[in-house]
């Protein structure tokens, strides 16, 4: 056994929406099943969460319901409270980032690292929105990124093509509050000199040393972890700011900060301390046990959250002094949903609540087909067609088939009791190896955290369960051979056992009733992988059907729910149009030379998933445009297509190429693209009034 201590945290998620699928496969599922293991091979383990109730993400919530943020934060901490406890995800502590004993905390860190001088002071220019009279924190501005041209873009990041930004980088920037263009305006702000800091996250990434002593294995870690947080770092950090002016966070802990809270990736992640802190007070145990001393930090996250666990955080442990570092960060891609990303504002997504409300008989099915699919190493996808199949073929017609067949047979010939273990064949003791092997091989993928190897680990010793009593027909060896069956029976019970134990981390719910039908306590790992688990004579109990199969109207029915939704909700959203800009006056409009245009090549960009290069015939010349409709329209599609071209807009470089005007598109509330055409013939070069 390894270390025996773990600090095991899940990502805080925000509360300002309920959970998703993808949340769900990414980060809570896993870290659930790998605390269950722990827990069950007795290991002193911590596992803690909270709702992340700060950040600019709140607040624009609460704007667009006319509410005030506690009244969001409260909303959202008991939809997630709930939906997580209905699903049977079992943190030791659900916090709050908004409880008073995690401001103290989050002040507590602020003021030992400037006391420490591990913060510098200084001047910059922030966006400032002159109608709301405040600064704007950057999911506060939206403007054309700079990368993928998408309109949306936010100060912090373009959800289409995936950019990390600033909001001085965005084209023609906005403010979410007034719709108006913000200006820059001069601001004070604490900021962690991140650059220091490279040399020690160096070594403590690739060699897994920490002021050069061995931390952890580098190796055990997941490849897009490192690869993510060596290209942050070879490519230079920078300063980032540890504060905010936001009037809905925790106040920066200083004389003549008025109006500056903690920046929300400082307060958040201190979230799990404060969360400890509470769950001691609440068990009379002391927090520092967990967050000190020999003790494995384990963080499960998204990949969106890599660099501020795997950089950030750290030095704010590190820099505060005497707190563990992580030893692991097994951070998960990306899950998809029937073809298509995840999409909160299109609605496009199965909500965990509401699956539950509509399917609460189903906790474990869906445990099995999120774990079957986990996005650990690469981007997965969920379908309901899958979800039937897992379901259908693997936990009714494997799993629950072998466990009926093996207690209902035993009920049959032995009225419940474990019969004798006689001479055993080569099938026999090949399938007992299995038996006890399986543990320790499913152990040593759960300590690695290739939790999805693990579960089919499990799942195949149900199925070499269900071939050995296909292969050995105890129903026909009965009539001629007792002593044979009863040795069959005996094996496959021991098998039935084993698996309540190896299942438990991964189906709860199903190891529990699989244990009620034999009578047992199935919750110790250190006991499983031996024959001796039930005495011969023990008594069981008639079993019922453990999975119900899924039939093919019930796939139907949840694909059209998933579209019916998405598509209300684009129809909601298109009736919100966007607000009128500012009067230009007619001499302005008469210096825009907008034309037709023919295009009559068109070929994708190197290593630019949404551009497209176009040459186009503008009946004055052939000239070269880039335009960011790749994600709409294949090059093939559109050569030939009469289009409408701004043609005197100043040319620029993209992607190093010279684009020299733009194409015109109309773009709907879900932002789908579509060429503005004439509806008569017209040439190249006709002018648009």
């Amino acid at each position: 056994m390894t270390n025996n201590k773990y600090t095991v945290t899940a990502a805080l998620p925000y509360a300002n929406g309920p959970l998703h699928l993808g949340h769900v496969a990414g980060v809570y599922l896993p870290a659930d099943i790998f605390v269950r293991f722990l827990k069950s091979k007795g290991h002193d383990v911590a596992f803690v969460c909270g709702s992340d109730e700060h950040g600019a993400a709140i607040t624009l919530r609460a704007k667009k319901e006319g509410v005030s943020p506690k009244e969001i934060v409260d909303k959202y901490h008991t939809v997630l409270k709930n939906a997580f406890e209905r699903f049977d995800i079992q943190f030791d502590i659900f916090h709050r980032t908004s409880e008073a004993i995690h401001y103290e905390t989050a002040q507590d860190f602020f003021k030992k690292l400037l006391e420490n001088d591990h913060f510098t002071v200084q001047e910059s220019e922030q966006f400032y929105d002159e109608k709301f009279e405040q600064f704007l924190a950057d999911r506060y501005v939206t403007g054309e990124c700079p990368h993928c041209h998408n309109p949306n873009a936010y100060g912090d990041q373009c959800e289409k093509c995936g950019a990390s930004l600033s909001p001085t980088d965005l084209i023609n920037p906005k403010s979410t509050l007034s719709g108006e263009s913000p200006v820059l305006k001069s601001t004070q702000h604490w900021y962690l000199p991140m650059q220091n800091h490279e040399a020690w996250l160096k070594d403590w990434m690739q060699k897994g040393e920490l002021d050069g002593q061995p931390h952890h294995d580098p190796k055990m870690w997941r490849n897009q972890v490192v690869g993510q947080c060596m290209s942050w770092i070879d490519g230079g950090l920078h300063p980032r700011a540890m504060t905010r002016d936001l009037d809905w966070g925790v106040p920066v802990p200083l004389e003549g900060a008025d109006g500056k809270v903690l920046y929300v990736w400082l307060d958040a992640p201190i979230g799990y301390i404060s969360a400890t802190k509470q769950w001691a007070l609440d068990n009379q145990k002391d927090w520092k046990e967990y967050w000190t001393g020999d003790r494995k930090l384990v963080h499960f996250i998204g990949k969106d959250n890599i660099v501020f666990h795997t950089i950030i955080f750290p030095i704010i442990l590190k820099a505060y002094g005497g707190l563990i570092l992580p030893d692991n960060v097994p951070a998960s891609e990306f899950l998809n949903l029937e073809g298509d990303k995840f999409s909160t504002s299109r609605n496009w997504a199965v909500w965990l609540h509401e699956y539950l409300e509509r399917y609460p008989e189903k906790v474990d099915e869906l445990k099995y087909t999120l774990t079957a699919i986990a996005p650990e190493s690469k981007d997965a996808e969920f379908t309901w067609k899958e979800f039937q199949a897992r379901v259908n073929n693997e936990l009714a017609d494997v799993l629950g088939n072998f466990i009926n067949r093996a207690l209902v047979l035993t009920q049959k010939y032995y009225n419940g009791a474990v019969p004798p273990l006689n001479e055993l064949t080569a099938s026999d003791k090949e399938v007992i190896e299995k038996i006890k092997g399986t543990p320790d091989k499913v152990a040593d993928l759960l300590y690695r955290y290739k939790i999805r190897e693990a579960q089919a680990e499990v799942m195949q010793l149900a199925r070499i369960g269900n071939k050995y009593l296909a292969d050995n027909e105890p129903w026909k060896l009965i009539k001629t051979d007792e002593n044979r069956v009863a040795t069959i029976m005996h094996i496959a019970l021991q098998l039935t056992t084993n698996l309540a134990g190896l299942l438990a981390p991964f189906l709860p719910k199903s190891a529990q009733q699989i244990a009620s039908f034999l009578q047992i306590d199935h919750n110790n790992w250190n006991r499983l992988g031996n024959m001796n688990l039930l005495a011969e004579g023990h008594l069981t109990s008639k079993p019922t059907i453990l999975f119900s199969k899924i039939e093919d109207d019930f796939v139907e029915k949840e694909q059209a729910l998933l579209f019916a939704n998405k598509m209300e909700t684009t129809i909601s959203a298109s009736q919100e149009k966007a607000p009128i800009k500012d009067d230009i006056d007619f001499e302005h409009f008469t210096q825009l030379d907008l034309r037709l245009a023919k295009i009559i090549h068109a070929e994708k960009v190197k290593k630019a998933d949404k551009l497209l290069q176009l040459t186009v015939d503008t009946g004055i010349d052939t000239r070269t445009i880039v335009s960011g409709i790749a994600a709409h329209y294949s090059p093939e599609e559109i050569v030939g297509k009469t289009v409408m071209v701004l043609l005197n807009l100043a040319p620029r470089k993209i992607r190093g190429i010279n684009s020299e005007g733009m194409v015109l598109m109309a773009e709907d509330a879900a932002g789908n693209l579509s060429f503005m055409t004439p509806e008569k013939s017209f040439n190249p070069g006709d002018s648009i009034r």
